[in-house]
């Protein structure tokens, strides 16, 4: 049998087939060939007990890209999700995740949940959207700018990211309300309650659509990042560095940098310029705290 991995807990994983549930186990192959299932992965499985609904995973089928973190596999885009107010979003903390899902090979977009709480939408809204990043504005809770997101999710396997409280979960009910009935199958199998997100979930909306709804984060890492290529993860940067004196400039230090130039004339956003200067001194703080280690 064949089926969708869509949630995997605690050594179990459960398959999607021909619309039964499956609670299955990885076979201790792939512990020998350090293969671990992810959310997402097609797999190959047998049927151990059809009444029960369980199985044993024999084959994992080659996958289009996997991600880190979240742990998940065969995206299409990721969508980071941030509430425009309740919690106030971290943009640095954005940066940082639009950075390390490049960095994957991934493609990216902003959405902006929670629209009914502010009035205007804040100026950052429009700074993301410059620099060109897809960006789409919602409110889970009165369905604003939900047919939008339902016409950009069509025929793509997109990932909900972001942190605890943006709203994920209230988006994905909204756009598929068997998520709640799904997830409480699961809950039921396992005994658990189901009103927190702790593990990656994929909800199938048709034969060409699926999103993966995934736990909050509060924290990304950039540890394979030298800081001499953050900039090349700045998209406005990208044609301004070719205009600097220097061949390799930082474009924090350097004199004639097109990059700053930029900055002074209001061509690039202060906020973001700013993030990128933390990020690359915390690079560069990592790399000196290496260095005393060795």
């Amino acid at each position: 049998m064949k089926g969708r991995i869509i949630k995997g807990i605690a050594g179990f994983y459960y398959v999607l087939s021909e619309g039964k549930l499956y609670e299955c186990r990885a076979k201790g192959l792939f512990r020998k060939q350090e293969i671990k299932p992810l959310v997402g992965d097609y797999a190959e499985f047998e049927i151990l007990d059809e009444t029960d609904s369980t199985g044993n995973i024999i084959d994992i089928l080659p996958r289009k890209n996997e991600l880190i973190r979240p742990a998940a596999a065969n995206i299409d885009v990721v969508l980071a999700v941030l509430a425009i107010l309740k919690p106030k979003p971290q943009l640095c903390l954005l940066d940082k995740y639009l950075i390390s899902i490049k960095m994957q090979g991934v493609d990216t977009a902003i959405l902006w949940n929670k629209n009914d709480l502010s009035p205007e939408l804040p100026e950052y809204v429009e700074i993301y959207k410059k620099v060109g990043y897809k960006t789409m504005v919602t409110s889970a809770s009165k369905g604003y700018g939900i047919d939008i997101l339902k016409k950009f999710l069509q025929g793509k396997t997109t990932l909900f990211a972001g942190p605890s409280g943006a709203g994920k979960s209230s988006l994905t009910n909204r756009i598929f309300p068997e998520a709640a009935m799904q997830t409480g199958t699961i809950s039921r199998k396992i005994e658990r309650g189901r009103h927190t997100t702790r593990h990656s979930e994929v909800f199938i909306l048709d034969e060409e659509t699926c999103i993966f709804d995934t736990p909050g984060f509060t924290s990304v890492a950039l540890d394979s990042l030298d800081k001499e290529e953050l900039w090349k993860y700045y998209p406005e940067f990208e044609e301004l560095d070719k205009k600097c004196r220097f061949s390799i400039c930082s474009h924090i230090s350097e004199p004639d940098c097109a990059v700053k130039e930029a900055l002074e004339n209001n061509i690039i956003s202060r906020l973001r310029y700013d993030n990128y200067v933390k990020l690359y001194n915390e690079l560069a703080n990592k790399r000196k705290e290496k260095s005393r280690q060795l």
